[in-house]
Parts: structure tokens; C-alpha cells; sequence
């Protein structure tokens, strides 16, 4: 398949459910044409080995639907793709595979009209006056001719990969502007209490800098996405209360696609891994590892110096390797090149909860177990100078909690290496909830990240997507929008919707829901069954659909950090709805 070729894949649908074009371009066979060449390239199958009834049919209806579905938005390209895949076509490992290809097409469109509407960019198109959907398009897009190159045939995945990795070469793809407001760096579109938040930390005498990366939303006193850089101070609160929540990837020897093989039960080997994963690894509330653990942070001077901290050693030994609820999941995931990686998100879990709980009650004044007050998003951040004891304690603590966190990574990616029997070829890992000790310029500052990655100039870090969108391993750059950064990044696509708007309200001792939220358990199945991916628990509130496009807030931080690759997920375990979990944020 040539790059042009490829080309008509990414774009087609846009243009052929444009009437305008439609009639030009023949809009039902073109769709069918442009549906069957994505099932080709990610399959191996040739075109006329995928025209069937079924597939005609799912097409014709999938471009009908679009083009009502344009209307209805006033010319606005809906949320989600139109196209509901045959049951019958996710059940091979190929057609598992085709799914990622139409994935990859939709987010392609999504992110090439990037807001504008679509008669405008049909006057676009039609002044281009080419006669196929993907040289107009393109064409209109970009102000240039699409250049030639093939796509890579080696394996099933790294074909879908290389369609779902089209768009980072389009130099129309939507780029973020740097704002300096009051001082503040924003990367980003951010509502007017995020930005509250951030003005208000930033006003501390403390205060050597601030900024806030473009997943940024409103948080408790800090917004998620913060970066505060104090000097000879610290937030608790600003940490947040999952110290040392961060990610680790680890890139293993195993090609991807080999999990989509069948097993003699006729299911994939990716799906009986998943099951292992779920019942080795702990999710949820209260949950422990289910081993004992003699690892050296456990001999750390702190738990007896800290005699608050030393108090909550048991517990933290049980919990050691537990990953929680919330957003925190294990993922098992493939790279362009159809890598397989093990990818882990938590943090601190009880220990970190319980020492930012304490500090913040003795902050106030009030005994360590005090039972505190409900955290006020409007309150202004606590600081606790350096030069005081409790500032020192706490900086301690949560040294330790960040220690501990690692220590649980390191546990959980070892346990899910171990069901592979997968040899390590590279790793990452970084906090993003933590208070970073670093020198910028001629100061030694305290860079307190909530819901933020280290991108100092050549360092690697993680930003998660969501159960459905690709996680990204990214560099730090040396530039001066780094610099006003404090060389920090995002740490994930950003939640457009909170918890509850999301999944509404339930009763969790009957079950019953009280009010519904705006995602419905058959919006959350069509996502992940949409791009072939193997879930297991995850909630409502953690579909695809409440992140922002993650390809969005990557191309926002230009300049910042630069993207070595992007991981898709294939397999993602999470603790289930029904979980609450007090140590997830």
C-alpha cells in the first residue's frame, strides 16, 4: 500500500460523507473501497477477501449515519465514529487487529479538522480541484502534495500503527499556543476555576513560578496539571494525597501480535493473559498484595524518625504492590514498531493518603488523627517553610512515600513480566504527584508537580492516554518554553468530565443507580470493542470518553518535550465500578 494510498484511508470518510463531494466521489463505494483497504493493511487480507455483505452493509449505514450525525452538530464532526463492527469481524485475531486501523482513521479525521467546521473546509477541498477524497483533502490541509512512501507490511499491528501514526507528519496538525498570564505560563484551553486555582498559588510570597500543562482541570487547592516552583517551602496539598503517583513502562522481547493467536479454546492468548494479570495483580480497596515483601525501603530511617510516619509501616508493608481503583490500571500495550510493553499506573496507596492526611491536620493545627474537614477546591494551597520541623518532616514522608510508590511499580511490572515469561529490552518510570528538588537558574527550588511529568532537557518520561488512546513515551527538550515550564510536561489527557458527570450517581450498598451520567455502559463496550482491546474491571467514569485527545495535548507542549513513541493499549485491567477506593487521588 503506498503512502497516497494510506492517504485515502485516513481521509476518505471525511470527504465522502460531505454531500458536495459525496456525488463526486461516489460517496457509498468509495467508503466500502476506503473501510476494506483499512481491514487490508492491518490484516494482511486482500480487499476482496473483506467485501462481503456484512461489511457493505456496516459501511453504507456508517456513512449515512455520519452524514446526519454532521448535520445535526451544525457542521461539527461527532465525538465518536459512526461504524458499529459486525460481531462476526472482531472475533479472528486479524479482524482484532483491523479494529485498531478504523480506530486509527477516525482519530486521524478527528484531529485533521481540529475544530473547524465542515462546510468550511469542503469550500477548502473543493478549490483544490482534485478529482479523489485523499488528495483533496490532504491538499486543503496541508497546502502541499502528499509524499510517496509504503507502508510497512512486516506484521499486522505495525501496519495499523503506521495509519494511527500518519498525522504526527502533517505539518496542519493543531499545535497549542504558550500563554504567559500574570506571570503564569498555560499551555492549553483551561475553565475559569482551574485558572483561579492556579492564580491563587501563584500569588503565595513563596512562589518562585508557576504554570499548568494542557490536561490540566480544577483540582483541590492546586489544579491537576499544576507546576508550582517554591522556594524553601512545600505544598502538601499541592502534592496531592497519592504521593509519588507516577507511571513505569517496561518494553519487553515480546512481539505484539504474537497475543493474538489463538489458543486450542479458540479464545487469544492476549485474552488469557488478561486473566492472569486480573488475578495476580490486587486491585481495589484495602486490598494487599498478598506477599511479604522484605524490600530495603522498609529499613529507611524516616518510619523512626517520623514517629506518625513509623506508625503506618504494617500497613504500608501489606499494601505494598497493590495498584487501587480510580484511574490506576495495568496495561499491556504495542509500539509502532510492534513492540510489546507493560505499562503501570499508581502510587503510594494507603501510606501516602494517610502521611498527606496527617500533615495537612497537623498544618491546622489539629492531632494527626483528627478526622479533617472536606478538602475546599476555592482554599488556598498550605505551605509549610523548609526551616520548620514539620516542613522538614513532611519533606521526609514524602521522600518516603515516593520511595514506596517505585518500590510498587517496580513489584507490579515484575509480576505481569513474570505471567509473560518476557525478557526486559528498556524501561521508564516517573512520579508525577510529587515535590521535586531541583535547581533552575541560580535557585535550589522545591518544583511541586500535581498531575505533572519531569522533562528536563533529555530526560525520558511517561504521559498516559486513557483505557482506549495511545500512552506516549516522551523526551525533554532544552528550549526556552521548557524553561518557563520548569521543564515539566503533562501526565495524561486530562479528564473532560468529572467522575460523577460521567457515571452519575449510585447507591453502592444497593447498587442502585440514582441518577445516570453522560456515559452509558454501551458507549464504554463500543470504545474498547472499536479498538480490539481486552478490559478487564474499569468503570464509566474511566471510558475513553471523558479524556481529551491525548494527540491534542502532546502537539500543545511543542517544544517542550518530543515524542520517542507511542504505546497502544491491548489489554487494560483496572479495578471494577463498584470499587471505592479512598487512596486513588
Amino acid at each position: 500500500m503506498t503512502h497516497e494510498q494510506a492517504r485515502r484511508t485516513a481521509f476518505a470518510l471525511l470527504a465522502t460523507a460531505i454531500p458536495p463531494l459525496g456525488a463526486r466521489f461516489r460517496s457509498v463505494e468509495a467508503t466500502v473501497e476506503v473501510l476494506c483497504a483499512v481491514y487490508a493493511a492491518a490484516s494482511k487480507l486482500s480487499s476482496e477477501q473483506l467485501v462481503d455483505a456484512q461489511l457493505e452493509a456496516a459501511a453504507v449505514a456508517a456513512t449515512h449515519k455520519l452524514a446526519g450525525l454532521i448535520a445535526k452538530k451544525g457542521g461539527m464532526l461527532p465525538d465518536s465514529p459512526p461504524l458499529e463492527l459486525p460481531a462476526a469481524l472482531t472475533m479472528s485475531p486479524a479482524m482484532r487487529a483491523a479494529c485498531f486501523g478504523y480506530q486509527a482513521v477516525w482519530e486521524t479525521i478527528g484531529a485533521v479538522t481540529a475544530g473547524r467546521k465542515l462546510p468550511a473546509l469542503v469550500a477548502e477541498i473543493v478549490a483544490t480541484k482534485a478529482t479523489d477524497p485523499a488528495s483533496a483533502v490532504y491538499a486543503a490541509a496541508t497546502g502541499q502534495a502528499a509524499p510517496g512512501r509504503q507502508i510497512p507490511r512486516s506484521a499486522p499491528l505495525e501496519a495499523s500503527a503506521f495509519v494511527a501514526t500518519l498525522l504526527a507528519e502533517l505539518p496542519e496538525r493543531p499545535r497549542g499556543v504558550l500563554r504567559i498570564v500574570n506571570g503564569i505560563a498555560i499551555w492549553g484551553t483551561h475553565d475559569e476555576g482551574t485558572l483561579a486555582q492556579i492564580q491563587r498559588c501563584a500569588d503565595d510570597e513563596r512562589v518562585v513560578g508557576a504554570a499548568i500543562a494542557a490536561d490540566g482541570h480544577r483540582g483541590y487547592a492546586i489544579p491537576i496539571g499544576g507546576i508550582i516552583a517554591y522556594e524553601q517551602a512545600v505544598s502538601p496539598n499541592g502534592v496531592g494525597f497519592d504521593i509519588g503517583c507516577g507511571i513505569k513502562a517496561v518494553k519487553t522481547d515480546l512481539r505484539a501480535d504474537a497475543l493474538l493467536q489463538l489458543g486450542a479454546d479458540g479464545r487469544t492468548l492476549l485474552a488469557a493473559v488478561m486473566d492472569d494479570i486480573q488475578r495476580t495483580v490486587a486491585f481495589g480497596m484495602g486490598r494487599t498484595s498478598g506477599q511479604a515483601i522484605d524490600h530495603q525501603l522498609f529499613d529507611d530511617p524516616t518510619w523512626r524518625t517520623v514517629k506518625e510516619v513509623g506508625r503506618l509501616r504494617d500497613m504500608a508493608a501489606k499494601q505494598l504492590g497493590t495498584v487501587g481503583g480510580g484511574n490506576h490500571f495495568v496495561d499491556l500495550s504495542r509500539d509502532a514498531n510492534g513492540w510489546l510493553w507493560i505499562v503501570c499506573h499508581f502510587g503510594s496507596r494507603g501510606l501516602g493518603h494517610k502521611t498527606a492526611t496527617g500533615f495537612l491536620n497537623l498544618a491546622a493545627g489539629r492531632r494527626w488523627d483528627d478526622k479533617a474537614p472536606g478538602e475546599n477546591s476555592d482554599a488556598p494551597a498550605v505551605v509549610l517553610p523548609l526551616d520548620t520541623e514539620l516542613g522538614q518532616q513532611y519533606m521526609a514522608a514524602m521522600e518516603l512515600g515516593g520511595t514506596y510508590a517505585y518500590a510498587g511499580r517496580d513489584f507490579v511490572a515484575e509480576q505481569v513480566r513474570t505471567i509473560l515469561g518476557a525478557g526486559v529490552l528498556d524501561s521508564v518510570h516517573n512520579h508525577h504527584n510529587y515535590a521535586f528538588r531541583e535547581r533552575h537558574g541560580d535557585k535550589d527550588l522545591i518544583v511541586v508537580r500535581k498531575g505533572a511529568t519531569p522533562a528536563g532537557p533529555g530526560v525520558r518520561g511517561i504521559i498516559a492516554g486513557s483505557m482506549g488512546t495511545p500512552t506516549a513515551i516522551v523526551r525533554g527538550v532544552a528550549s526556552p518554553e521548557a524553561a518557563v515550564s520548569f521543564h515539566s510536561a503533562p501526565h495524561g489527557s486530562g479528564r473532560v468530565m468529572s467522575r460523577t458527570q460521567a457515571a452519575g450517581k449510585r447507591d453502592y450498598r444497593t447498587g442502585r443507580i440514582l441518577s445516570p451520567g453522560r456515559v452509558t455502559p454501551e458507549m464504554l463496550h463500543a470504545a474498547v470493542t472499536a479498538r480490539g482491546i481486552e478490559l478487564r474491571g474499569g468503570g464509566l467514569d474511566e471510558s475513553p470518553h471523558v479524556y481529551r485527545n491525548i494527540a491534542d495535548v502532546l502537539a500543545a507542549h511543542e517544544g517542550v518535550i518530543e515524542v520517542e513513541t507511542l504505546l497502544y493499549p491491548m489489554g487494560v485491567a483496572m479495578a471494577g465500578d463498584s470499587v471505592i477506593d479512598p487512596f486513588k487521588d
